[in-house]
């Protein structure tokens, strides 16, 4: 069973840039489509953005698309979340998050593997 760590968040001023990664343990990781939500405080777990589990497929959330891009290298086992023109209200923090299947997935219940979670904060 794959178990993820993410690292990469900090604080950014807004207009900014910052870039996740989320490693991955176990030999499987290729059989897993891939992951970022973000919960800011007193806010439900919200979907970031998915990618199948060669690469060959994504999808963002509208809140996100055309500034974040989702990628992985299977080689690595790490999926990455490169985040530009960060505003404000992308603050929260960002969980990656895993499970087995050809497809992408974007609901929380989707997804049976999550890591720990890394903190963004963006500056005004």
């Amino acid at each position: 069973q794959v178990q993820l760590v993410e690292s990469g968040g900090g604080l950014v001023q807004a207009g900014g840039s910052l870039r996740l990664s989320c490693a991955a343990s176990g030999r499987t990781f290729s059989s897993y489509a891939m992951g970022w939500f973000r919960q800011a405080p007193g806010k439900e777990r919200e979907f970031v953005a998915t990618i199948s589990w060669n690469g060959g497929s994504t999808y963002y959330a509208d809140s996100v698309k055309g500034r974040f891009t989702i990628s992985r290298d299977n080689a690595k086992n790490t999926v990455y979340l490169q985040m530009n023109s960060l505003k404000p209200e992308d603050t929260a923090v960002y969980y990656c998050a895993a499970r087995r299947g050809s497809l992408y997935y974007i609901r929380v219940y989707d997804y049976d593997r999550w890591g720990q979670g890394t903190q963004v904060t963006v500056s005004s």
